[in-house]
């Protein structure tokens, strides 16, 4: 029996929807959730994925804001921008869209970025604020994934947790959120022995190491959740995850796909963190 499929196109869409009703009071009250989003050069990615943001934001009643900086752009020009959004109080959230030119050192441009404006949850405040488990803005992805697994009701508290690479940005703070699940987690790199005698015994396993059909079914334990983190292009030109989707599914339990899966949660729970740093800063929450 093939796994069920979890759905991050449906579950995005009501994500958006609760948010869109929230903002709507909010605006009822005067207040409106803003987002700033830094580019800078043209890297068509980028590009793209800004657009999506801009389309969620109208979507969801947010306000965005722009700001595309030429590639050549400097460390001492970009930290100029990003404190002047960390100044405007009608800013509520503000992210610098990665990856930066090669001349800006990504690591200073983050921290400039107030915690309580770090909507991408990227910053050494709010990553440290995960770590010890205290109250903070979550990073997007891993939020993303684990919303997903709760989703599809898939039992977390005990079970065996695999994450397949150890990035700032999803693998280990998805490692962090599963350990909040109560799940036992075991993290996954380049140098781990025995890879697929790990994976398998995973209840839950979470791929996030940005290789084509990485994942093979003879990985996969009988019944297990796989979050599919990757998007990659195939031999055939076509976008895919880091998951075989089409073998993998006929063993899986739960199965997310690529496209429609945790990309459009990513983007669901940057609405969530705008309005809730929205809130924050003006006392409701």
């Amino acid at each position: 029996m093939a796994a069920q499929i979890i759905s991050g196109k449906v579950l995005a869409a009501q994500i958006k929807e609760s948010v869109r009703a929230e903002v709507n009071t909010l605006t009822a009250q005067g207040i409106r959730p803003c987002l700033a989003v830094v580019l800078a050069g043209d890297n068509p990615a980028s590009a793209t994925y800004v657009r999506g943001k801009q389309k969620d934001c109208a979507e969801c009643g947010i306000e965005s804001k722009l700001l595309h900086l030429p590639a050549e752009v400097t460390q001492t020009e970009l930290l100029r921008v990003m404190e002047t959004l960390a100044d405007n109080k009608d800013v509520h959230g503000m992210l610098a869209q990665l990856p930066l030119p090669a001349q800006i050192d990504d690591q200073k441009i983050i921290a400039a970025i107030p915690p309580e404006k770090d909507v991408d949850g990227f910053t050494p405040v709010s990553a440290g604020k995960l770590l010890i488990g205290e109250e903070s803005m979550l990073p997007c992805t891993p939020a993303g994934v684990i919303a997903m697994l709760k989703y599809a009701g898939v039992p977390l508290a005990g079970k065996r947790a695999v994450v397949l690479g150890r990035s700032n940005i999803v693998g280990k703070p998805a490692s962090l959120l599963l350990l909040r699940e109560n799940c036992t987690v075991t993290v996954c790199h380049s140098k781990t022995q025995g890879l697929q005698d790990i994976c398998a015994e995973a209840d839950i396993l979470v791929a996030a190491i940005g290789k084509a059909k990485f994942v093979t079914a003879d990985m996969v334990k009988p019944g297990a959740a796989v979050i599919d983190v990757g998007i990659n292009r195939g031999e055939d030109g076509k976008l895919c995850g880091d998951v075989d989707f089409d073998a993998v599914q006929q063993k899986a339990g739960w199965i997310s796909p690529v496209p429609g899966g945790v990309g459009l949660m990513t983007r669901a729970m940057l609405m969530v963190n705008t309005l809730k740093a929205c809130k924050q800063q003006n006392g409701l929450a």
